[in-house]
């Protein structure tokens, strides 16, 4: 596989890093009842922590973290959420010694291993992602599964490993088959491999998906027009990457692969 099949890129990681990390709290912060009963107290620390991550209110979660510690220093919760803190604030090695020591504690906690892998996969360090997450999409009861898979195959790309991918994004499908990730990988995959009528029903799954294309998909959909013969949806879609995206590393593809006046 050529590193040509690379995604190329940012917003892809991005989409998700965010989906990985703080999950929606409600919890207020109001009277808690640490003598009274320790081990509600600390989950709702940790969960106002979460919800201050999510905020980037980083005083706020360090404060309920650092509480949550008193209750209990080896939570393997407190230790997976500080190591979100430090990962949001760029304090990496930190973020790694408080996620290794949560894994440790309980190596059982399939979000920590997902958190983990996703600021492994922000590290660029890949091949150690793809084993966390071979561990997380092995847990059948984990509620964000098919993202997972995505998490995975987004990682095999990077690696080189196009087979691998194909069947990570496949099993992503089979869970949420309307999974925008997936999908246009699945179509960039397919279109690398010279199997364009399979791109293409990938390519108008994700189009049926999706609001607006973005700039990889633009591009996909340009060579795909040109190799159906489709002149209409090729300068379609041409204008709209010049328009939208004229200093994106695919317009500038676009531009070469014009043939010279």
């Amino acid at each position: 596989m050529t590193k040509s099949l690379r995604p190329a890129a940012r917003w892809l990681l991005l989409l998700l890093l965010a989906a990985s990390q703080v999950a929606c709290v409600t919890t207020t912060e109001s009277v808690f009842t640490e003598k009274a009963s320790p081990d509600k107290a600390l989950d709702e620390r940790v969960s106002l922590a979460l919800r201050y991550i999510g905020e980037e209110n980083w005083e706020d979660a360090r404060r309920n973290l650092d509480l949550a510690r008193e209750i209990d220093a080896n939570s393997p919760g407190v230790h997976g959420a500080f190591g979100l803190l430090y990962q949001r604030t760029g304090e990496y090695e930190l973020a790694e010694e408080h996620f290794k020591k949560a894994i440790r504690l309980d190596s059982s906690l399939t979000r920590t291993r997902n958190n983990y892998a996703a600021f492994l996969l922000d590290r660029r360090r890949y091949e150690e992602a793809e084993k966390q997450l071979e561990y997380v999409v092995r847990d059948s009861l984990y509620g964000e599964r098919a993202r997972a898979f995505t998490f995975l195959g987004y990682t095999r790309v990077q690696l080189e490993d196009a087979d691998g991918a194909k069947e990570a994004f496949a099993r992503a499908l089979a869970m949420e088959p309307r999974d925008s990730i997936a999908l246009l990988e699945m179509a960039q995959l397919s279109f690398a491999d010279g199997d364009y009528s399979q791109s293409r029903r990938y390519y108008d799954s994700y189009r049926s998906v999706v609001r607006q294309q973005n700039a990889r998909s633009l591009w996909l959909g340009i060579r795909l027009a040109r190799e159906s013969g489709d002149k209409d949806a090729e300068a379609s879609y041409a204008l709209a990457l010049a328009n939208r995206f004229p200093s994106s590393p695919e317009y500038e593809a676009y531009e070469q692969s014009q043939p010279a006046e």
